[in-house]
């Protein structure tokens, strides 16, 4: 079963939050089949974002966690934030279509 990651967090520096996303994009290239990356913006509050993660399975998202890569990613990403981040780690049970 696929699993999700949304990570919740605010920031008055949006346009550097960009600029470090791309770069981690560009960074780890391809994705790989089953990865799905949305991020979302409060419109009633335009510093606070949701980013939504989709991984194949709970062992894809803790592989990609472990890289140095990704670990480097979050540190950069937390500085950038005024609160948060916060993660919820979410076993997909249902989802439809299927």
């Amino acid at each position: 079963m696929s699993f999700i990651q949304i990570i919740e967090y605010e920031t008055d520096r949006p346009d550097e939050m960009w600029a470090l996303g791309d770069a981690q994009t560009a960074r780890l290239g391809d994705a790989p089949e089953g990865f799905r990356l949305t991020v979302t913006q409060d419109r009633d509050n335009p510093k606070q974002f949701v980013t939504v993660v989709e991984f194949p399975s709970y062992e894809a998202a803790m592989a990609n966690s472990d890289l140095p890569e990704t670990g480097e990613f979050a540190r950069q990403m937390a500085a950038l934030c005024t609160s948060g981040p916060r993660f919820r780690n979410l076993e997909v049970k249902r989802s439809f279509p299927a």
